[in-house]
C-alpha cells in the first residue's frame, strides 16, 4: 500500500510540473534572477562609453554610476558624466518603482538646472547613446508580464511584455543563464511596431563577493539605425555604504558641478 501511495504522489508531482504554464515558468525564472542578486546594498562603478555611428566613427565618454538597493521598491541610481567637456557634469537620477512609472531627473550644467524627465519621453535616447532612459531602470519583476519560450542547455529564453503603456517597447526577449545565478546574457528589444529594434549583449562577467555577477561589457546594437553603444565597466566597489542622502536632487546637482 505504501508503495502505491508513493507512486501516486510521484505521478502527482510530475503532473503538477508539466501543468505549469509558460507564464508561470517565465515569472518563476524572473523571480529566481531577482532573488539571486539581492543583498548587494550599494555599489559604485566607473565606465567608458563608446558611441559608434553607422559609418563606424567613434567617440568616447567617461562616467560613474552609483546604485542603492531598495527592499520595498525599485533601486535608485545616479549617473554622472566626467568627460568630454561638452557633456561633463551632465547627471541623471533614477528612482525605479516596482509599480507605476519611474521618477527620473536630469541635471544640465550648461543651465545649472535639474529637469524632470517626463514618463512620455522615457523611450528617448540617453545622452545620444543607443540606451533609452527606461533602460536605466533596475530590473524589477513587477514591471513585466512573462512567458517562457524555450531552453537551450543552461540558457532560458523568456518573453517580457512591459506593463507600462508608455514604454517604448512592446516586448523583450531575455536570455538567462540558470547555471550562473540566472544572470542575464542577452536582451532583444522590440519597438512599438513589434519589430526588432535593439540587442543588448552582456559579456566579460565577473563574480563579486562570491554571489553577485556583474558584466564587464554591455554592447547595445541598434538594428534599425546601425549605431552601437558599448559600455566597459571598471572594478565594482560594493563597500561604499551609500545611503538615501546620496540619491537626492541636491546630490544630483552637486555631483554635476
Amino acid at each position: 500500500m505504501k508503495t502505491l501511495i508513493l507512486i501516486g504522489l510521484s505521478l502527482l508531482s510530475i503532473t503538477f510540473l508539466t501543468a505549469q504554464s509558460a507564464e508561470e515558468r517565465g515569472l518563476q525564472i524572473a523571480k529566481a534572477a531577482d532573488k539571486a542578486d539581492q543583498g548587494f546594498n550599494s555599489s559604485i562603478v566607473h565606465l567608458k562609453m563608446t558611441l559608434k555611428n553607422k559609418n563606424g566613427q567613434t567617440s568616447e565618454r567617461l562616467l560613474i554610476t552609483k546604485t542603492l538597493e531598495q527592499t520595498t521598491d525599485g533601486d535608485k541610481s545616479l549617473i554622472v558624466f566626467n568627460s568630454p567637456k561638452d557633456v561633463k557634469g551632465t547627471s541623471t537620477l533614477t528612482f525605479t518603482h516596482k509599480i507605476g512609472s519611474d521618477d527620473q531627473w536630469l541635471f544640465l550644467p550648461s543651465i545649472k538646472r535639474v529637469k524632470r524627465i517626463s514618463s512620455n519621453n522615457k523611450s528617448g535616447p540617453f545622452v545620444g547613446s543607443e540606451f533609452a532612459y527606461e533602460d536605466l531602470s533596475s530590473q524589477e519583476v513587477e514591471k513585466y508580464s512573462y512567458k517562457f519560450l524555450k531552453e537551450n542547455g543552461t540558457l532560458l529564453l523568456v518573453e517580457q511584455d512591459p506593463v507600462d503603456p508608455k514604454s517604448g517597447y512592446t516586448r523583450r526577449i531575455v536570455t538567462y543563464n540558470k547555471s550562473k545565478g540566472y544572470r542575464i546574457e542577452k536582451i532583444e528589444f522590440y519597438d512599438r511596431k513589434n519589430s526588432l529594434l535593439k540587442t543588448l549583449t552582456y559579456s566579460n562577467y565577473k563574480l563579486y563577493k562570491g554571489k553577485f555577477w556583474r558584466a564587464g561589457t554591455f554592447t547595445m546594437v541598434n538594428h534599425q539605425s546601425n549605431k552601437e553603444t558599448v559600455l566597459k565597466f571598471s572594478e565594482y566597489n560594493f563597500e561604499a555604504n551609500l545611503t538615501d542622502e546620496d540619491f537626492t536632487q541636491v546630490a544630483l546637482k552637486r555631483a554635476g558641478q
